[in-house]
């Protein structure tokens, strides 16, 4: 019984994984800060980081504790530390995009492996990794297959409140669609 029930997780979260993947992916997603609007929101991705890289993400400033929450359902594929990000939560949901969630002040109880809804509680908005000394918040970042970053910022902001609407996604590198100057989250 004590070997199987991990046999048995391991396979329904497999099943789930493939379902997950040809589902379509959400066009339009909630903040996952609690306490922040829209409104409050600022399209971050693309700045200039240090050692040449490019944000990946966007950055949701919030005090520090605020509720992070899943932007959506999917399960818990990264759970840990990183010297960029901090405290990370990293989830696999529809369409196979990778949802990161970084600079955490703590872990809520998702573990690797575990099924998280809308809504559900990650973490709480910090500034560990790279965001010690900044302002507490959440970098948010969604990923293709293979780690290629795309703006979460117009996924968040409906196309009649995002300035410039009707760009879409803006990559980092043009000439790619997406940025691909890491093979991981961890290392953006």
């Amino acid at each position: 019984m004590v070997i199987v029930w991990p046999i048995r997780c391991q396979l329904i979260n497999a099943g789930r994984a493939a379902r997950l993947a040809f589902d379509p992916a959400p066009i339009v997603l909630p903040v996952p800060v609690e306490g922040v609007k829209v409104e409050d929101l600022e399209d971050t991705w693309g700045g200039i980081r240090s050692g040449g890289r490019h944000h990946e993400g966007i950055d949701i400033f919030a005090p520090r504790g605020n509720h992070i929450t899943a932007a959506a359902r999917g399960f818990v594929t990264g759970r840990g530390w990183n010297r960029l990000g901090g405290r990370f939560i990293q989830v696999f949901g529809a369409g196979a995009r990778s949802y990161y969630y970084a600079h955490l002040d703590a872990f809520d109880e998702p573990e690797v492996g575990d099924w998280v809804e809308v809504g559900d509680l990650l973490g709480y908005v910090g500034t560990s990794g790279n965001a010690n000394g900044t302002p507490p918040h959440l970098h948010f970042g969604v990923y293709l297959i293979g780690s290629r970053a795309i703006n979460p910022y117009p996924l968040l902001v409906p196309e009649s409140q995002t300035p410039g609407a009707g760009e879409g996604l803006r990559p980092v590198d043009s000439s790619s669609g997406a940025s691909s100057s890491s093979n991981s989250p961890a290392d953006r």
